[in-house]
């Protein structure tokens, strides 16, 4: 394709790598033939399907599912800011939950093998 030539669309698998939600074009791919992409609401099944500004992608991204809108198509794979300004996020932020420390095993005093702090503890008294 000349430079002349306006760009009609981008493979979706090129596009994710550059927008740097996968670390390779592969993964990028693979998750589009898994199915697990989907363009304007449709399953994306291979990953030359053909990209234009103004579509919604929704793709899992370890725990998370993301959202995003494609504002351009890329030219390369560039630094986060430039990767940025390829797309806005749609996704909803759920409010994160903290998870409760975590406590030691509860147990009945005596019974099973001791704790670490138990041991010293008995070491102690031994060498009185």
């Amino acid at each position: 394709m000349s430079e002349a030539e306006p760009r009609l669309g981008q493979r979706i698998d090129r596009w994710l790598w550059c927008a740097r939600f996968f670390k390779s074009r592969t993964l990028a791919a693979r998750h589009c033939s898994e199915r697990k992409v989907r363009q304007n609401r449709r399953i994306v099944g291979k990953a030359s399907t053909m990209l234009r500004p103004g579509d919604v992608l929704t793709f899992p991204q370890g725990r998370d599912i993301r959202v995003v809108k494609v504002l351009a198509l890329a030219a390369r794979r560039g630094p986060a800011a430039e990767a940025r300004t390829l797309y806005q996020d749609l996704t909803v932020a759920e409010p994160e939950t903290q998870p409760e420390p975590a406590s030691a095993a509860a147990r009945a005093p005596g019974s099973g093998r001791p704790t670490k702090r138990e041991r010293r503890a008995t070491d102690r008294l031994r060498q009185i």
